[in-house]
């Protein structure tokens, strides 16, 4: 496993994206905390502003494709927990238990939530970290991903956590699969690079009251930038073409 040092590659992705590719940046959807999840995140995810029609445009009769997405990756820090704990908000916990006990929900299935996090699960160090969190899932059956060793953190390990959910039959592909955490960074180019769609929880876990270090405004200033002064958006994930054949084979 990885030293639990600053993730300096990640940094250098992060730039290197800006440079080259900055819609990738950016989430498919933005929500204040992940209590705002919907549970069909699919119409959710491909919610962008359409252009104005001109007068000539005919109306479309072929209806918007929707992705159909059958797992969840979760972030810890700043996501479920405040940074550095193992203790859930109760409102998070409500909301983990409506989605893996929800009837109508998709991610009733076992092993259809991983908590994937670079703290625990990413180093021997942080063990203690993933036992706390056992126990208080255990009973949501939400496990935390112990990442093989030789693989790098986030946003390096989406190959990894692909084949995780495929080897227990969750997804076929790649784009069947939500990244949902606080970092553009990591999380939402993580998504990127496999394939899959990306959720930013803005404010981390407690809506309108998140503290953030340099690193985490940048991203923000960063985001607005793109999103209102140059007219970006996430493009779909590689490889999915609306039609449910997408190929999402990730791969980094």
């Amino acid at each position: 496993m990885q030293s639990p040092n600053s993730n300096l590659r990640a940094f250098n992705l992060a730039v290197t994206t800006l440079l080259k590719n900055p819609s990738q940046f950016l989430p498919h959807l933005t929500i204040p905390t992940i209590t705002h999840l919907p549970e069909i995140l699919g119409p959710a995810l491909i919610q962008t502003p359409a252009p104005s029609p001109s007068p000539s445009d005919k109306p479309s009769a072929t209806p918007t494709p929707t992705p159909t997405i059958r797992a969840l990756v979760l972030d810890k820090d700043n996501t479920l927990c405040h940074p550095k704990t193992t203790s859930f908000p109760a409102e998070i916990l409500v909301k983990l238990r409506y989605l893996r006990t929800s009837p109508t929900s998709p991610f009733n299935r076992d092993n259809s939530i991983l908590i994937v996090s670079n703290r625990a699960g990413s180093h021997p160090r942080y063990d203690a970290e993933v036992r706390a969190l056992d126990d208080e899932l255990r009973e949501l059956q939400i496990p935390v991903f112990m990442l093989p060793e030789g693989s790098a953190k986030k946003p390096f390990c989406g190959t990894e956590v692909l084949e995780w959910f495929r080897e227990r039959g969750v997804v076929d592909r790649a784009d069947e699969i939500a990244v949902v955490g606080d970092r553009l960074g990591t999380d939402v180019l993580m998504a990127a690079a496999m394939g899959s769609w990306s959720v930013w929880c803005r404010d981390g876990v407690t809506e309108g009251g998140r503290e953030m270090n340099l690193l985490e405004k940048m991203e923000g200033w960063v985001e607005k930038y793109l999103r209102e002064s140059r007219g970006l958006r996430a493009p779909p994930p590689r490889g999915w073409t609306g039609t449910g054949t997408g190929t999402g084979t990730g791969g980094l």
